[in-house]
């Protein structure tokens, strides 16, 4: 479990491609990370496989090549990194599973002083009861709050300590996203959908 609160990024150092999957080298200013830990990429969950002086390694399946940016990468890109949260932590973000659900596209990058407006598009229709204005989202694995909806999208409005410490200061029209929805709201929304399927069921008795 991870809160969104990115604690720093990362470099691609290098990436290698087999019939398993896609292989990365990570480096991180982490002190030490521990084999078979989860770690957040980009608000992926992904299992450090190994650990070296400043690097670590992780392994992405086919599964997540499909529905996250990864296809994307080359050696030099920024990565967001965050280390699954302790039961002692402080909670400064909202529950983030690090299981993304699908990839949006950046529509326009609207700067206002320090701040910047991002507007994206492209969630599916079966993804878009999980919005509501001022909901979570998780952008790239960062923590942000749905400042309005849009069609098929939503807008999100970045603080200058944000765009600091996470790659999101790097997007652009056209940018893809990886994207998780509000766990707490899924939760809601599929009770919500449950109780109306019994309720047409007694009906239809």
């Amino acid at each position: 479990m991870f809160t969104g609160i990115v604690d720093h990024t990362g470099i691609i150092k290098e990436i290698t491609r087999s019939s398993r999957g896609i292989s990365l080298l990570i480096g991180s200013r982490f002190p030490e990370l521990n084999l078979g830990e989860s770690i957040a990429i980009d608000g992926v969950c992904l299992t450090v496989t190994q650990v070296k002086s400043n690097t670590f390694s992780v392994e992405i399946s086919p599964e997540t090549e499909k529905l996250t940016r990864c296809l994307t990468y080359s050696v030099g890109t920024v990565v967001n990194l965050e280390r699954a949260m302790k039961a002692s932590d402080r909670f400064g973000g909202h529950w983030v599973t690090g299981h993304v659900e699908q990839m949006a596209k950046v529509e326009r990058v609207v700067s206002h002083a320090e701040f910047k407006e991002i507007c994206f598009s492209g969630i599916d229709n079966s993804r878009s009861s999980f919005l509501t204005p001022k909901g979570s989202i998780t952008i790239n694995g960062v923590s942000l709050t749905v400042n309005y909806l849009i069609p098929n999208g939503f807008s999100v409005m970045v603080i200058p300590h944000t765009l600091e410490r996470t790659n999101l200061s790097e997007l652009h029209e056209g940018s893809e996203v990886n994207i998780e929805c509000d766990w707490m709201a899924k939760v809601v929304v599929g009770e919500v959908r449950q109780l109306f399927q019994s309720l047409q069921e007694e009906r239809s008795l």
